[in-house]
């Protein structure tokens, strides 16, 4: 179980030299394109509360926090207005000469029941909201995590056998759609280090479409360390045609929780800590990229103290930023 959770998309700027955007008091500066070519947004949740906490004159918690909003993370597009979503970030991304990178994480049935349960009504609900989201990005560049956990359930068996061969039809498509476009890279979610093998998932992700994506992500929304989810990401990609893979490392500087309760240790785990800021400069030629695919500080879900799936907690991402070096 990757955890991941429906982040509502935020608001988006277009606003600013492509360089810095100071509307929200938080002065947050895009990355150095050349190692981080992914767009930061100046107006995420992470940046309005460094603003407050400057405001308030709490600087000590504002450069703390200041952590995770001056670093490029998901935006995960909502169910009602992809096309508009899509359009807004990629606009701004590409006004600020960067890449946006986007979550889709809405197919049917999605997440077994847990905190994220939901997802498109049915297979022709999912089909025309991916076409919203293609029709929003169209030409502009776009980095996009396809479904996070959709494989890893059918799998492991969470997803009920008869919506099975509905799904893989859903992720080829959206592949498919997706590839159309001119400047977008589409990785299929893989699950991570921690759920089983490399020799579970192959055959499902080919029969998902994985030949024609970029890649495959792995270790979503989770807190596995780098080198395991390389380590599995190297044994995953030599059963799918060498295909390279991009790792979250939003959380997972402190690898995974291992005191709680099996089932839900990833769910707001406690002592976790920010992982490698996001970078295309890895540590293998098979990592495409290190992703804050997961908005550090929103939560994983109603556990441990924690607020709805999705929504800010500023006291666990205060724990993360202040447990990272």
């Amino acid at each position: 179980m990757a955890g991941a959770a429906l982040l509502l998309a935020g608001c988006f700027s277009s606003g600013g030299d492509g360089d810095e955007n100071n509307g929200s008091g938080a002065s947050v500066t895009q990355q150095p394109k050349n190692s981080d070519p992914f767009w930061v947004n100046p107006d995420g949740n992470a940046a309005a509360q460094v603003a407050a906490y400057v405001k308030a004159g709490k600087d000590d918690d504002a450069e703390q926090i200041r952590k995770i909003a001056q670093q490029p993370t998901g935006e995960w597009i909502g169910p009602e207005n992809p096309e508009q979503e899509a359009r807004g970030f990629t606009e701004a991304a590409a006004k600020a000469d960067r890449d946006a990178l986007l979550v889709l994480y809405n197919i049917p049935h999605r997440d077994c029941g847990q905190f994220s349960q939901g997802g498109a009504a049915d297979g022709n609900a999912y089909r025309a909201w991916i076409d919203g989201v293609a029709k929003g990005i169209a030409d502009r560049p776009a980095t996009v995590i396809l479904e996070p956990d959709a494989v890893l359930h059918l799998v492991n068996q969470c997803t009920p056998e008869e919506f099975h061969e509905e799904r893989y039809d859903l992720l080829k498509g959206a592949i498919t759609a997706l590839k159309a476009l001119k400047n977008t890279k589409v990785y299929v979610d893989a699950g991570n280090a921690g759920w089983g093998h490399p020799d579970q998932i192959f055959e499902p992700l080919q029969w998902a479409g994985i030949e024609a994506a970029d890649g495959f992500s792995v270790n979503v929304s989770n807190f596995y360390t780098t080198a395991d989810s390389i380590a599995y990401g190297k044994q995953l990609s030599a059963k799918v045609g060498g295909k390279p893979f991009v790792i979250d490392t939003s959380r997972n500087g402190n690898g995974p929780y291992t005191e709680g309760e099996a089932e839900e240790n990833w769910c707001n785990p406690p002592g976790r800590a920010l992982g490698e800021t996001p970078t295309t400069k890895t540590a293998d030629p098979l990592v495409d990229a290190y992703l804050w695919v997961k908005r550090p500080g929103e939560s994983d879900g109603e556990c441990k103290g924690g607020p709805k799936a999705g929504e800010w907690w500023v006291d666990y991402a205060l724990k993360l930023a202040k447990a990272s070096s």
